[in-house]
């Protein structure tokens, strides 16, 4: 049986729009589980990324409990769950978010000098090292704008997994990208996966959803649908691609 490292209960987010309220996540029950890549899916307007910011901590709930590890975080003051989100999670966004004067290596190595938990060498040392695993490591001299945006990405991914995130969550992480850049990006997560790295992520993307093992459908702020799936293999791409189309179309995506 897996354990559970998230759990979602009764979670909601509401916006005033108009005088009225606007119900963006309705009643949410999940449960994220160990080592698993679990991607999120549904139409636009669904609350896909409103569910992974407040499973995250980066946006506060109106209704419900998140609870990481069996620690209930959702009403966490700002402090500790900033602290919460530099020693436990990690994020990568559609845009790679990299500070403009900073290195890719000072990118990356920057949130492990916040964080503290290790040496400044132990620091420059995880930096190039990660860099080098997201096959970045020759440009770790440069700035973001020398460098394509796929290379943008994976050192965003080397800043993400610093500090040994629990989880990653990432949101839409491919959308900016071409198809070269998208499948060295979605392989980079699928080996973190299968190295024990549990990834949350947001897509809209087929062929970024088959390397899911779990999937997750969203529609008008509630979990409608699942469908679990063996690790990720590339001589059954295909076959995986038809199967989450067909289910996506059960889901009337």
């Amino acid at each position: 049986m897996k354990s559970v490292i998230m759990k979602a209960t009764n979670l909601c987010k509401s916006f005033v729009n108009n005088g009225g309220q606007n119900h963006v996540l309705n009643m949410v029950n999940l449960e994220i589980y160990e080592r698993d890549f679990t991607v999120v899916m549904g139409s636009s307007g669904a609350g896909k990324s409103t569910l992974l910011y407040a499973l995250s901590g980066m946006d506060s709930p109106t209704g419900g409990e998140v609870e990481y590890r069996g620690k209930k975080i959702s009403r966490l003051k700002e402090k500790e769950m900033a602290f919460l989100r530099s020693r436990e999670f990690g994020f990568v966004f559609q845009q790679a978010h990299l500070v403009s004067n900073l290195t890719l290596f000072e990118n990356a190595a920057v949130t492990g000098y916040l964080d503290k938990r290790r040496s400044e060498r132990e620091v420059r040392e995880r930096a190039q090292e990660l860099l080098g695993r997201m096959n970045v490591g020759e440009a770790a001299g440069r700035l973001p704008s020398q460098v394509s945006g796929g290379e943008a990405q994976r050192a965003a991914i080397a800043r993400a997994m610093m500090n040994e995130p629990g989880m990653i969550f990432a949101d839409e992480p491919t959308g900016a990208l071409n198809k070269r850049n998208t499948q060295e990006i979605l392989n980079l997560l699928t080996s973190l996966n299968e190295g024990g790295q549990n990834i949350l992520m947001v897509t809209h993307d087929l062929k970024a959803a088959i390397r899911a093992t779990r999937l997750l459908y969203l529609e008008d702020g509630k979990v409608i649908g699942e469908m679990s799936m063996p690790p990720f293999c590339s001589d059954d791409a295909k076959n995986r691609e038809r199967q989450v189309d067909a289910w996506l179309t059960s889901m009337e995506w």
